[in-house]
């Protein structure tokens, strides 16, 4: 989020202030450091693709396309780093990666991979990538985050930057494991810290550092893109660390984290305590039709999308079985479990400490089905995430358990991890002062994590730096219909998956850019709809998302699957 180091080609310099920049001195590969997310999403599916051939070490050919480098690839290995032990260090051709672990990935075009591990702490253990362009590179980094609780790096999320000609890291944040397991974290503080905001800044910091090294310049421009978890580490970065990254994408950020996971673990109570109170799968449809016939009209046009859900008032009464129970009505210990989900975290006395899932997407593919209610109790992964949260990090009891769960007493419990795991923090001073870009969105369909969290944290950022000054650097942009990150009925692509592949008007990441390079602050991004899964196949309604706080209306004349018959215009 804006300034460039000035370099020159014998690896000795200092970054200028405004640059984009660690503020490194190199001196005989020496570096000395000035300064000490959910499963699988679209984000991981959709940058998967488009990539061919088999991975070998590359030819001379590729090699003598890297002889600009101050330093080759393979010369890197030998790079002395604070707290890193290179492992790799080597060229590789285009076409398909077998990465240490998890599924191959295609890349476009060859590039140097520099592997190893971070260890800021006696417990550390953080795994490194960094991805750089054999040629073509576009003088850009491309910093890359992690859903869920981590454990693993993105590599596909790597090859799509890389084959676009940016340089990229990405890091495991200090652990193996799958991303709904935080049994890393048990008696584990150091690591903790790293999952929470360290492993993600070391690895910004190493990977420049190599960038550096290898060409004999630094990245003119650096950006962050990522989502829930990683949309939690994007304003970790613009918090604490704002001189890593230029211009920042954080979507859906999980960055209330410990009252996230409350929330979760209060709702798993609520579900899930006493058998009658659970909703199965098959009853979604009736919850969600009630909602979107409340409030589906309220934007003047009935299309399926509720365009502020903000503005819904639906009582869950209506669907109060009258007879006999069936899939089409709700029992009352099950109203009595979903009052308390759209209810948001509260206290015993009923202060609300943190909002609650947004109404209308109930029963979508990616919805609550997986999210909230699972195909079967103790499946969901509201569940897994609250209850691995408590027993791992707050309490450190393997036993813990969620019938057992008191707001009042775990939530202060949970807050005690707060100065690690939350990025709160309204206060953007220092980003905004070197001139850095921030773009949050959020889907408002997301099951996952509340949309209006974003939107509360927004509101914060305006109250503590004024409206003025944060429309200078910030903006917020609501996905109406999306669920989390990606995903749902209405209009849900717009570039958030990773390096731009579109123009600014269409692409969230094209957007950002020419907001930090030209000075042009997006107001509007045009979202679409396919049909079918294919991203780049036939269209079938576009749809505009406006910058909070406009919201798109209908003209009240045109095509309603297309973004010309819409305005954005105050709520």
């Amino acid at each position: 989020m804006i300034s460039v180091a000035s370099e020159n080609p014998c690896g000795s310099r200092m970054s200028r202030p405004g640059r984009s920049g660690t503020g490194l001195r190199m001196k005989s590969r020496s570096i000395r450091s000035r300064g000490r997310m959910f499963g699988m999403t679209f984000h991981d599916r959709a940058i998967i693709v488009s990539m061919l051939l088999p991975i070998k070490f590359a030819p001379a050919a590729v090699l003598a396309a890297s002889a600009f480098a101050a330093t080759p690839c393979a010369g890197l290995a030998k790079v002395s780093l604070p707290h890193v032990t290179i492992t790799t260090a080597q060229l590789v051709e285009a076409g398909e990666f077998k990465p240490p672990q998890g599924q191959p990935v295609r890349v476009r075009s060859a590039f140097c991979r520099v592997a190893g591990t971070i260890r800021p702490s006696a417990a550390s253990d953080i795994a490194l990538e960094v991805w750089m362009p054999a040629r073509d590179w576009n003088g850009k980094f491309q910093g890359i985050g992690n859903g869920g609780y981590a454990g693993s790096v993105g590599y596909g999320q790597l090859a799509a930057a890389v084959s676009r000609g940016y340089a990229a890291a990405a890091t495991d944040t200090g652990h193996r494991a799958g991303g709904q397991d935080a049994r890393w974290a048990l008696n584990q503080p150091e690591k903790i810290i790293d999952f929470g905001h360290r492993a993600i800044h070391e690895t910004a910091l190493a990977a420049k550092a190599l960038i550096r090294e290898h060409y004999g310049d630094g990245p003119k421009r650096s950006y962050f893109n990522s989502c829930s978890n990683g949309g939690r580490q994007a304003l970790m970065e613009a918090q604490r660390y704002p001189e890593d990254y230029d211009g920042i994408i954080a979507g859906a950020p999980a960055n209330a984290w410990t009252l996230l996971l409350t929330y979760a673990a209060a709702g798993t109570h609520a579900l899930l305590s006493k058998p009658e109170s659970y909703l199965p799968d098959r009853k979604l449809p009736t919850i969600q039709n009630a909602v979107r016939g409340s409030c589906d009209a309220l934007d003047g046009v009935r299309d399926g999308t509720i365009e502020d859900p903000s503005r819904c008032r639906f009582d869950p009464a209506v669907l109060e079985c009258k007879g006999p129970e069936s899939d089409s009505c709700l029992t009352q210990p099950q109203l009595q479990a979903l009052r308390k989900l759209l209810g948001g975290l509260r206290t015993n006395k009923g202060k609300l400490l943190f909002p609650a899932i947004s109404p209308g997407g109930e029963a979508e593919p990616g919805g609550w089905g997986p999210w909230i209610t699972g195909p079967a109790p103790e499946k969901s992964s509201m569940f897994a995430f609250g209850t691995q949260f408590f027993k791992n990090m707050v309490y450190s009891d393997p036993d813990w358990d969620y019938r057992s769960f008191n707001v009042d007493r775990d939530y202060k419990a949970a807050r005690r991890l707060a100065k690690h795991l939350d990025a709160t923090s309204p206060d953007l001073s220092r980003f905004a002062a070197r001139g850095g870009k921030l773009i949050l969105y959020h889907g408002w369909c997301d099951a996952a994590i509340p949309a209006q969290n974003t939107i509360n944290y927004y509101n914060s950022v305006v109250k503590k730096m004024g409206a003025g000054r944060t429309q200078g650097f910030v903006r917020l942009f609501m996905a109406p219909g999306v669920q989390h990150c990606s995903g749902g009925s209405a209009p849900n692509v717009f570039g958030q998956a990773g390096p731009p592949s579109r123009d600014a008007d269409h692409d969230i990441g094209a957007a950002l850019e020419r907001w930090v390079e030209q000075g042009v602050a997006p107001e509007r991004i045009i979202a679409t709809k396919y049909r079918g899964p294919n991203p780049s196949g036939e269209v079938e309604r576009t749809r505009p998302l406006c910058a909070y706080p406009a919201v798109a209306r209908y003209k009240g004349s045109g095509d309603i699957n297309d973004a010309a018959s819409f305005v954005c215009a105050k709520p």
